[in-house]
C-alpha cells in the first residue's frame, strides 16, 4: 500500500497542473449536471412496504382530494376579532395562493368554521323538530287509540242489535258506518307507522350526528375569541417535493394585502422550510477549522490547503449526488451528513499528509521526495482511515431502510471522494507551494538560518514534539490504572442518561424560537392543542356488505368509527375528512391530546391501533393509518430495532480492520471498547441536551423532544470511521516506533509524542466543524452535529489520547500479542511504511535515501528538486 501510494504522490507531485485540471474539469462537470438536472430534496421518511406507506398511497388512489402535502398558516387579527372587511382581504391573499404552481387548493378557516358552527345549529334545529315530531305521533297516537275505541265500540253496538233484533233498520247503517270506518283507521295506522319509523330513522340520524359532534368537539380553526385562523394550504404533491421558490411565494404574495388589513401570518415549516446545505453555522465552524489549521500549520498558505481539499472533495461529491437526483428524490439530510462528514475529513487527511511533509521538510528532506513519502506514509493510513468510515457507511445498507442507504451511500461516496482528493492533490498542490509550506519562523526555529546538519535539526525538532505531547503521555502513563478508572468513570456518568433515549422526528417546535415556523407551530398548540401540529391520518375499508348506500347510512358508518375512535384515552377529537366515490373508504383525522414530538403520543397511537384491531374482529372493518406524525413513529420503531444488527456489524469490522492494520488482537479490542465508551457518553449528552433540555438555551433547543430516529444508527457509523481515523493516526506511530526497536512502553510515549499535536489539531477541527452543524439552519442536522462535536471530541482526548496509552503501556508487549498461526495469514499491509523504506534506501523505487536528502551543513535549508521551487528567503534552489 504504501509503495503504492509513493508512486501515486511522486506523479502528482511531478504532474501538479495536469493532477489539478483534471480534478477541476471534473468539479466543473458535476456542478453543472447538479445545476441543470437536479430536483428539490424532500424531508419525508419513507420505508417500502410500511403500513403508513400502504395507507397513503391507498387514500391517493380512493380519495384524490385528501392526498397531497399540507402547509399551515396561522392568521392573527392585530387588535380585535376578525372583521367582515379582514376575512374578506384574506380570503383575496386565499385566491392569490390557489393560482402558485403546486398548491392544490386552500382550506378557507372562516368558512369551514362557519359549517361547523352551522353544523351544530343544525343538530339543534334536528333535535327540535325531533321533539315536534315525536309530540305529533304522541297526538296521532291518541286520536288513532279514540277512533280505534270508537269502532270497537260500534262493532259491539252491532253485535248487540244483531243479536236481539236481527231486523231492526239502523243495522245497516250501523254496518256501512262501521266498513267505512275501518279503512281509515287502517289508513290511519299505516301513516303513525309511517311516521314512527320516521321518526327512528330521523332519531338514528340524530343520535349519528351527534356521536359525530362528539367526536369533532373541540375541534376549531378560527380561536374562541375571534383573533386567530388557522388556514391550510394543500398540495399537489408532498410538500418538500415543491420547489423552494413557489413555496416562497405564499408568504410574498400575502405580505402586503395582510399588512394592510392589520393581520399578521406566520407559516409552518413546511412552506418555509429552505433545503440550502450550508448556512451561518456550518460557515462558523469553518472559520473556527481555518483559524486552528493556522495556529498549527503557523501559515495562512498552508492552512488554505486543507480546506481547498475539503471543498473540491465535497464539491464532487455533492455535486455527484445532487446531479442524481434527476433519477430519485433524495432527503435533505442525506447531502447534509455527506457535507459534514466531507469537510471533516477532508480537512483532517489533508492535514496528516501536510504535516507528515513538513516534518520531512524541516528534517531536510528533498521536495518531491518528500511529498511521495508522505503520501506513501501518512497516505496509507488516511487510506484506511477512509476505507473504515466509507464501510461503516456503506454498511448503512444492512439496516434494510432505504433512507439509510441512500444517506450512508452518499456521504460513503463523499468520502471516497475526498480520500482521493486527499492523495491526488494534496501532493499537486504542495509541489506548487514549494518550500512556502513552511512557515519563516519554523524554518528558523528549525535551524536553517545557521548551519547545522539533519541530525541536529532532528533532535530540535523531537524535541518539540516532547514540549507539544511529552509531558501529557507521561502523566497518563505514570498511574495508568489511575488513568483508565477515571476515564471510564466519567464517560459511564456521561452515559447514564443514555438509557432514557427516546427516538422521533424533529417538527416545527425544533425550529429556531424566533422563527416563522416555530411561532406558527406554538400558535397552534396555544390557541388550538399541541395535537393539531401533528394529526393521525386514519383511513378505513368497509366491508362490502356494510357499504353506505345513502346519506344515512354513511353518517352512520362515520359515527361508529369516529365514536370508537373518540373513546381511545389520549384523543381529544375525530373528524371525518374525505369518501371515496363507492363509499367503501372513509377517511378520518385523529387528533391527539399531545404534540408530534410528545412520547405520549407513541401511545395514544398504539391505543388507537389496538382500538382498529378490535373493530376488524367485531366488525370487520380494517383501519389503516398514515400522516407525518405516524410515520415518524414507524420509522422511529423500525430503526430501533434495526440498531442493535447494526452495532454488531460496526464492532465485527472494527475487529477485522484493526487486526489487520496493526496485527495484533489486543490493539482492536482496546480500540472497540473505548469505541464504545465514547458512542454511550455522546448518546448520554445528547439526550441531556436535546431530549432533555438541559443547556437548551445555550444551543438552540427550543423544545427538547425525541432525538432523531436516525441519530443513533448514523451516530454509530460515522463515530466509529472517525474513532479508527484517531487510532490510526495515533497507534501506527507506536506501532512505527516499536517496529523500529523500541521497547514496548517507550514506543506508546514516543508514538504518541509524534502523533498527539496533529490528532488533537484535527479533533479541534472535526469539533469546530461538527458543531457548525449542530446550530445548522436544518432541525434534522442540529442534534447530529452536536453529538458527532461531542463524540468526537470525548473519543480523541478521552479515549484516544488518555486511555489508550494508559492501556497500552499496562499492557506493554502483551498489547501487541499475536496467534502466529494469525500472523502468517494475514498479508502484511505496511500501513507505517516499514518496507517502503527498506525499498527506498534500496533504490529498488528510484527514490532518494535519506542521507542523500540531507542538506550540506552551512546550507539554509532543504533542496527543492523542482524547478521554480522557492527556499524560506525567497531565493531560488535547484537540485542535481
Amino acid at each position: 500500500m504504501s509503495t503504492v501510494l509513493y508512486r501515486l504522490g511522486r506523479w502528482c507531485a511531478t504532474h501538479a497542473w495536469r493532477t489539478l485540471a483534471t480534478w477541476l474539469v471534473l468539479l466543473t462537470g458535476v456542478g453543472v449536471l447538479a445545476a441543470t438536472v437536479s430536483t428539490p430534496l424532500g424531508n419525508g421518511f419513507t420505508i417500502p412496504g410500511a403500513e403508513f406507506e400502504t395507507v397513503r398511497q391507498q387514500l391517493g388512489e380512493e380519495i384524490p382530494e385528501a392526498s397531497g402535502g399540507f402547509g399551515t398558516v396561522v392568521l392573527t387579527s392585530d387588535d380585535v376579532p376578525f372583521t367582515e372587511a379582514q376575512r374578506a382581504q384574506v380570503e383575496e391573499v386565499f385566491a392569490t395562493w390557489t393560482d402558485v404552481p403546486g398548491v392544490k387548493r386552500v382550506i378557507n378557516p372562516f368558512q369551514a368554521q362557519d359549517e361547523l358552527d352551522a353544523g351544530a345549529e343544525q343538530l339543534a334545529d334536528a333535535r327540535a323538530r325531533l321533539e315536534e315530531g315525536r309530540a305529533t305521533l304522541d297526538e296521532g297516537r291518541a286520536q288513532l287509540r279514540d277512533a280505534e275505541g270508537q269502532l270497537s265500540s260500534g262493532e259491539w253496538f252491532l253485535d248487540l242489535l244483531v243479536e236481539n233484533n236481527p231486523d231492526d233498520p239502523a243495522i245497516s247503517a250501523a254496518r256501512a258506518q262501521i266498513e267505512a270506518g275501518r279503512p281509515k283507521i287502517e289508513a290511519a295506522r299505516a301513516e303513525l307507522a309511517r311516521g314512527e319509523a320516521e321518526l327512528a330513522a330521523g332519531r338514528a340520524q340524530y343520535e349519528d350526528g351527534a356521536a359525530v359532534n362528539r367526536a369533532t368537539e373541540g375541534t376549531r380553526l378560527v380561536s374562541e375569541d375571534g383573533r386567530t385562523a388557522v388556514a391550510q394550504v394543500q398540495f399537489d404533491v408532498d410538500a418538500q417535493a415543491v420547489s423552494v421558490e413557489d413555496r416562497a411565494l405564499i408568504p410574498e404574495r400575502a405580505a402586503a394585502a395582510l399588512a394592510a388589513a392589520g393581520v399578521t401570518a406566520t407559516y409552518s415549516v413546511e412552506i418555509t422550510q429552505d433545503t440550502a446545505l450550508v448556512g451561518p453555522g456550518e460557515v462558523i465552524g469553518l472559520t473556527v477549522a481555518l483559524i486552528v489549521l493556522v495556529v498549527v500549520l503557523g501559515s495562512l498558505v498552508a492552512a488554505g490547503l486543507p480546506l481547498l481539499v475539503a471543498l473540491l472533495g465535497v464539491g464532487v461529491g455533492l455535486g455527484g449526488a445532487m446531479a442524481f437526483t434527476a433519477f430519485t428524490e433524495l432527503n435533505q439530510m442525506t447531502p447534509a451528513l455527506a457535507l459534514m462528514l466531507g469537510l471533516a475529513v477532508g480537512i483532517d487527511y489533508s492535514l496528516f499528509i501536510v504535516n507528515k511533509h513538513r516534518a520531512s521538510l524541516l528534517h531536510g528532506q528533498e521536495l518531491v521526495e518528500s511529498i511521495a513519502r508522505a503520501v506513501g506514509t501518512a497516505g496509507s493510513a488516511v487510506v484506511f482511515a477512509g476505507a473504515t468510515v466509507v464501510i461503516a457507511l456503506t454498511a448503512l445498507v444492512l439496516s434494510g431502510l432505504p433512507i439509510l442507504a441512500e444517506m450512508g451511500l452518499v456521504a460513503a461516496a463523499t468520502v471516497f471522494v475526498t480520500v482521493l482528493v486527499a492523495v491526488t492533490v494534496s501532493p499537486a498542490v504542495l509541489r506548487l507551494m514549494g518550500v512556502r509550506v513552511v512557515s519563516r519562523r519554523a524554518w528558523n526555529v528549525a535551524g536553517f538560518a545557521t548551519p547545522g546538519d539533519a541530525a541536529s535539526r532532528e533532535v530540535a525538532d523531537d524535541g518539540r514534539d516532547e514540549e507539544h505531547g511529552g509531558w501529557y503521555v507521561r502523566l497518563v502513563t505514570t498511574h495508568p490504572w489511575l488513568t483508565v478508572l477515571a476515564v471510564v468513570g466519567v464517560l459511564g456518568v456521561l452515559a447514564i442518561p443514555a438509557t432514557q433515549i427516546q427516538l422521533g422526528l424533529p417538527d416545527g417546535g425544533s425550529e429556531p424560537s424566533g422563527s416563522s415556523a416555530y411561532a406558527t407551530y406554538r400558535t397552534v398548540g396555544e390557541q388550538f392543542g399541541p395535537g393539531v401540529n401533528g394529526p393521525i391520518v386514519a383511513v378505513t375499508t368497509l366491508p362490502e356488505e356494510q357499504r353506505p348506500t345513502d346519506d344515512a347510512s354513511l353518517l352512520d358508518a362515520q359515527a361508529r368509527i369516529a365514536t370508537d375512535l373518540k373513546d381511545v384515552e389520549g384523543v381529544r377529537s375525530v373528524v371525518p375528512f374525505g369518501v371515496s366515490p363507492d363509499r367503501a373508504t372513509l377517511a378520518f383525522q385523529v387528533v391527539p391530546t399531545t404534540g408530534p414530538a410528545d412520547p405520549e403520543t407513541a401511545e395514544t397511537f398504539h391505543r388507537v391501533q389496538l382500538a382498529a384491531s378490535r373493530l376488524e374482529r367485531h366488525d370487520g372493518i380494517q383501519l389503516g393509518f398514515t400522516g407525518q406524525t405516524v410515520a415518524n413513529i414507524e420509522v422511529s420503531e423500525r430503526l430501533a430495532a434495526a440498531l442493535p444488527g447494526y452495532l454488531a456489524v460496526v464492532v465485527g469490522l472494527s475487529l477485522l480492520i484493526l487486526v489487520l492494520v496493526f496485527r495484533s488482537v489486543v490493539v482492536p479490542l482496546i480500540a472497540t471498547g473505548g469505541f464504545l465508551l465514547s458512542i454511550a457518553a455522546a448518546f448520554g449528552a445528547t439526550v441531556a441536551v436535546h431530549q432533555w433540555g438541559w443547556f437548551g438555551d445555550y444551543l438552540g433547543v427550543n423544545q427538547p423532544g425525541p432525538l432523531l430516529s436516525v441519530m443513533p444508527i448514523i451516530l454509530i457509523g460515522v463515530l466509529f470511521g472517525l474513532a479508527m481515523d484517531y487510532q490510526m493516526f495515533l497507534v501506527s506511530g507506536m506501532h512505527e516506533a516499536r517496529s523500529h526497536g523500541e521497547d514496548a512502553r517507550t514506543a506508546v510515549r514516543s508514538g504518541f509524542v509524534h502523533g498527539a499535536k496533529v490528532v488533537t489539531a484535527a479533533a479541534v477541527i472535526m469539533t469546530s466543524v461538527f458543531l457548525g452543524f449542530a446550530f445548522s439552519h436544518l432541525a434534522m442536522v442540529r442534534p447530529m452535529g452536536f453529538g458527532l462535536a461531542v463524540g468526537v471530541l470525548l473519543d480523541a482526548v478521552l479515549v484516544r489520547m488518555t486511555l489508550t496509552p494508559a492501556l497500552m503501556h499496562l499492557l506493554g508487549d502483551r498489547a501487541w500479542y499475536l496467534p502466529r498461526w494469525l500472523d502468517r495469514v494475514l498479508p502484511d499491509l505496511d500501513v507505517e511504511g516499514v518496507r517502503l523504506a527498506e525499498r527506498l534506501r534500496s533504490g529498488a523505487l528510484g527514490g532518494a535515501s535519506p542521507a542523500s536528502a540531507a542538506p550540506a551543513p552551512g546550507t539554509r535549508g532543504p533542496s527543492t528538486g523542482g524547478r521554480g521551487a522557492v527556499a524560506p528567503d525567497g531565493d531560488r534552489v535547484t537540485t542535481p
